[in-house]
């Protein structure tokens, strides 16, 4: 799933991107003389579906750095996906006690995976 929202794509390094960023990049952007156009996600159904894409970015990324031996790159990379969740949690205004307290009731009845059970059929 890709999300139009741009009007006008943005080229950088020979290349088309439009994605979700952190609020900062754009000053970053400009104080590096970089040139660029934002938008702001007004839309809650685009939000979210930029957030989506966001989290698989994040994970893609986390699941990458963790092949490394870069120990510190797989700390921000994870801290990366839990500031997507932490999105995900303020856009559908979910209270994060009551989503630990489902964690929580989901690992008393069926487990965690601190066992590290691999499962084959």
């Amino acid at each position: 799933m890709k999300i139009k929202h741009l009007a006008v794509p943005v080229v950088f390094l020979g290349k088309t991107m439009e994605k979700l960023v952190r609020d900062k990049i754009p000053e970053i952007l400009v104080q590096h003389n970089r040139a660029h156009k934002t938008e702001i996600l007004t839309d809650d159904q685009c939000y979210l579906s930029a957030l989506h894409e966001k989290l698989i970015e994040e994970v893609q990324e986390f699941i990458e750095a963790s092949s490394d031996a870069d120990d510190q790159k797989t700390k921000e990379e994870l801290a990366d996906v839990l500031e997507v969740i932490d999105a995900l949690f303020q856009l559908k205004k979910y209270d994060p006690k009551e989503i630990e307290a489902i964690r929580l009731e989901k690992k008393e009845k069926r487990g965690g995976f601190g066992k590290r059970v691999w499962l084959c059929l």
